[in-house]
């Protein structure tokens, strides 16, 4: 999870390393733990990419009039989102 950061390099670099490490823990479950369903590992590894995508984009098109409640509403959202990620893989079993 991410908190208020001084600018948006520091976002996007805050964004692409939760998300490598979601992915990682992900992959790493796939292939190293046994009884892991790797259809829906593959598939969630999918959803984290796509996720860390649409997230890097958001930041590039901040609503001019209120960028203070955009980031915050951005947070909320990626922090959300992190934590059904989080619970998904461990469900992988």
């Amino acid at each position: 999870n991410f908190t208020v950061m001084a600018n948006k390099r520091n976002i996007k670099k805050n964004i692409n390393y939760i998300a490598g490490e979601l992915f990682t823990e992900c992959l790493v479950q796939s292939l190293y733990v046994p009884g892991t369903d790797k259809e829906k590992a593959d598939k969630l590894m999918g959803e984290i990419l796509t996720c860390q995508d649409d997230f890097l984009r958001r930041i590039s098109h901040v609503e001019p009039g209120n960028v203070k409640g955009f980031f915050k509403k951005l947070r909320e959202d990626f922090n959300a989102k992190t934590d059904e990620f989080v619970e998904a893989i461990g469900k992988l079993n």
